[in-house]
């Protein structure tokens, strides 16, 4: 009997120490939280993992638990009207001030995306729901939430399309005016893929012909950028790092393009370019747009480009033409395409393998001329906004929150 019971504590030692001991930085703070936090979005992983080794239901399917654990009913309260809508089809969550009297004062809005890496997340999860209604109370600000469609149900670009589908809605004159909307002080913002998707509709908008109403600023909070080298240093240095881990990013971005595994496989190995995009690699070339801080063991070498022939090429090849497409990779536009764009706001942390996507794109946007705030978590890690509530509220996403309202506020 005394026997079991020492198998016992071994078994549960062994367990805790696997699911839940990492060796996380000293630096980050509240680590045990972090490390408790992660053990179930690894567990659930894992899960998903034999689920679909099994054909029981694929990886993503059983990953967007976590869209439906965090689900809420967005509802009006004494500050805030809220209603789900449609503009141009696309399912959009409205929050509003919810002012007493007549209110006759244009307000500024944003057009919030949210992340998940184009296959998860949800504007109704209750993290995006308390920020649209900080951002609604403290700017006195419409918000407008998008509920893009996902991936892998539905592969780029469709997602792109829906945002700028509503963008472009929302900005009809008619439609400002029915939201009391300044249509000079208007916003796009979103975390990880939504801000993704914030830069590339941005961009798009800028080249739009006759287009009368333009962003003021764009904020982009650990923003997924491009898709051409994903050995990249932080991709390298964070590769195991809660809460995105390297396979993990790899996949999103596979599973956004393709369900074919082939170019999951391939930009594992970091050779899934074709030598078409060979020309584009100067415009990721970290040696040239990361203080060289931030280098730290790695030597700059371009991905590799596998021949023109070949079973693996001829499977990503298609793929490759849409990983190319500023749409999907913001980071890959000319510079003459950066010059033109709104004020920005880049959140990056130091413990993200989309760390370099954001400090690149930062410095590419102040060489283009483009003013830029760009706020560098030195103990941060992707994904931190979203954890402002108990059990899972850490200190570090109650600042990323207020910084980030802040500015809006000094600068919208």
């Amino acid at each position: 009997m005394r026997l079991k019971g020492v198998f016992l504590i071994l078994f549960m030692g062994s367990f805790t120490a696997y699911y839940i001991y990492e060796p996380i930085p000293e630096e980050i703070e509240e680590r045990w939280k972090l490390m408790l936090t992660n053990s179930f979005f690894r567990s659930l992983s894992h899960l998903a993992d034999l689920s679909e080794l099994l054909g029981l239901k694929d990886y993503m399917g059983v990953m967007y638990f976590i869209t439906l654990a965090e689900g809420v009913v967005p509802v009006s309260d004494e500050y805030v009207q809220v209603t789900e809508e449609q503009l141009d089809g696309v399912e959009v969550v409205l929050y509003q001030p919810k002012l007493l009297g007549a209110h006759t004062e244009l307000r500024r809005a944003v057009i919030y995306l949210h992340g998940g890496g184009w296959c998860l997340g949800s504007s109704r999860m209750s993290p995006y729901d308390l920020l649209a209604r900080k951002m609604v109370t403290e700017l006195n600000a419409v918000v407008l939430s998008v509920e893009y469609r996902l991936a892998p149900a539905h592969h780029f670009p469709l997602p792109y399309d829906d945002v700028y589908r509503v963008v472009k809605y929302f900005f009809q004159k008619g439609v400002l005016a029915q939201y009391s909307v300044d249509p000079g002080r208007i916003a796009v913002a979103g975390d990880s893929a939504g801000g993704n998707l914030a830069a590339a509709v941005s961009q798009q908008l800028q080249q739009e012909p006759g287009q009368q109403v333009h962003f003021k600023v764009q904020a982009l909070l650990y923003p997924v950028l491009q898709a051409l080298d994903l050995n990249t240093p932080s991709y390298m240095q964070n590769q195991d790092m809660p809460l995105l881990p390297r396979t993990l990013m790899v996949r999103f971005w596979s599973e956004y393009f393709t369900s074919d595994k082939a170019l999951f496989k391939a930009m594992m190995a970091n050779t899934h370019n074709t030598p078409e995009s060979a020309r584009l690699f100067k415009f990721v070339n970290w040696s040239v747009f990361l203080p060289e801080s931030l280098h730290g063991k790695y030597n700059y070498s371009a991905p590799t480009v596998p021949q023109e022939t070949g079973e693996e090429v001829a499977n990503v090849i298609v793929p490759s033409q849409s990983i190319a497409d500023p749409r999907a990779s913001p980071l890959l536009v000319p510079d003459d395409t950066l010059r033109s764009l709104p004020k920005a706001y880049v959140l990056t942390c130091e413990y993200d393998v989309l760390r370099d996507d954001g400090i690149m794109y930062a410095t590419r946007l102040r060489a283009a001329g483009v003013e830029v705030t760009h706020e560098h978590y030195d103990a941060g890690f992707h994904g931190a906004l979203m954890f402002t509530v108990w059990p899972s509220d850490f200190l570090i996403a109650h600042r990323m929150t207020e910084n980030y309202v802040r500015w809006l506020k000094e600068n919208l």
